[in-house]
């Protein structure tokens, strides 16, 4: 079972704080942008539309966010928050680099840069609370297992 984020945790007070920004501001990008893609925003179905993934694309997106917002707050699921976050944003990060351009509809690149936040973020998680990660954090059975 992975350790929470506390004391127990072996995590100094110091990255225990780091952590609670990258997760929070990882999770408010994420919960941000819920708004935009149920509600249908113009924006959005632009987005998906360029991409022919309008309207499961955009919908499937959000509740994927949404699942990876919260599982970032909770301190235990933190790791697994994060990487979805992490795989989510590859994706926008990749379709901004070959399909949509930095730039999409005169936003400056916002939506880029935001999608690299919440990827820089999620690795900061993920790093801090690679002990927790199953199968391959300090708290997994492989790491506990005698060799007989």
């Amino acid at each position: 079972m992975p350790l929470p984020l506390g004391k127990k945790s072996g995590m100094s007070s110091t990255n225990r704080i780091i952590s609670w920004i990258a997760r929070l501001v990882a999770a408010i990008i994420l919960f941000q942008t819920l708004y935009f893609k149920f509600t249908a925003q113009p924006e959005s179905v632009y987005i998906f539309t360029s991409l022919g993934m309008e309207p499961w694309g955009r919908i499937g997106s959000g509740v994927t966010e949404l699942i990876a917002g919260i599982l970032l707050i909770i301190p235990r699921t933190a790791w697994l928050g994060a990487f979805i976050a992490i795989g989510v944003m590859a994706g926008a990060i990749f379709f901004h680099l070959t399909e949509l351009g930095i730039e999409v509809q005169g936003d400056g690149g916002l939506l880029f840069i935001l999608a690299l936040m919440v990827t820089a973020c999620s690795a900061i998680t993920v790093y801090l609370h690679r002990h927790a990660v199953p199968l391959i954090g300090t708290n997994s059975d492989l790491w506990h297992r005698n060799p007989a």
